[in-house]
């Protein structure tokens, strides 16, 4: 009985990681996509404005 019981733990520990992994994967992905969709956005602009900055 108890080794099931080892194994049902161990499963659900992998699932947990699985899980947890995904949504990390997911959460930097859409940053990655953020960012590059902010370089491909009107490039000029962003040059004016860092030179207004300076």
């Amino acid at each position: 009985m108890s080794e099931y019981y080892m194994a049902s733990i161990k499963d659900i520990g992998k699932l947990f990681l699985f899980i947890v992994t995904g949504l990390v994967a997911i959460i930097v992905g859409s940053f990655m996509v953020r960012g590059t969709m902010h370089m491909w956005d009107k490039p000029g602009e962003l040059k004016k404005d860092k030179k207004k900055k300076d």
